[in-house]
């Protein structure tokens, strides 16, 4: 299984959250420490976001995560932890 990058994170960020929210943030813009409240995205788009990440990346995760994972680098990291097959 590959590793969940900041990069899946963004991508798929992008697919779940109003267009409006992801044109003030810069492309390329290291994001990973900013808090998911400060680059405007909500608790829904955030839920969306887990359920694409489950389905795509096999992982279960719980929806407490919204809460304890306040930042995308935090978030990642969550992930990769639950990976199946993890090396």
């Amino acid at each position: 299984m590959k590793e969940f990058t900041l990069d899946d994170l963004v991508r798929i960020l992008r697919e779940c959250a109003d267009q409006d929210v992801w044109t003030e943030i810069e492309l390329g813009a290291d994001i990973a420490d900013e808090g998911f409240d400060s680059l405007g995205y909500d608790s829904l788009s955030l839920f969306n976001t887990l359920t694409r990440i489950e389905n795509e990346f096999g992982v279960e995760l719980s929806f407490d995560i919204v809460y304890t994972a306040a930042t995308p680098g935090t978030l990642v990291k969550v992930v990769n932890e639950a990976l199946p097959n993890k090396a």
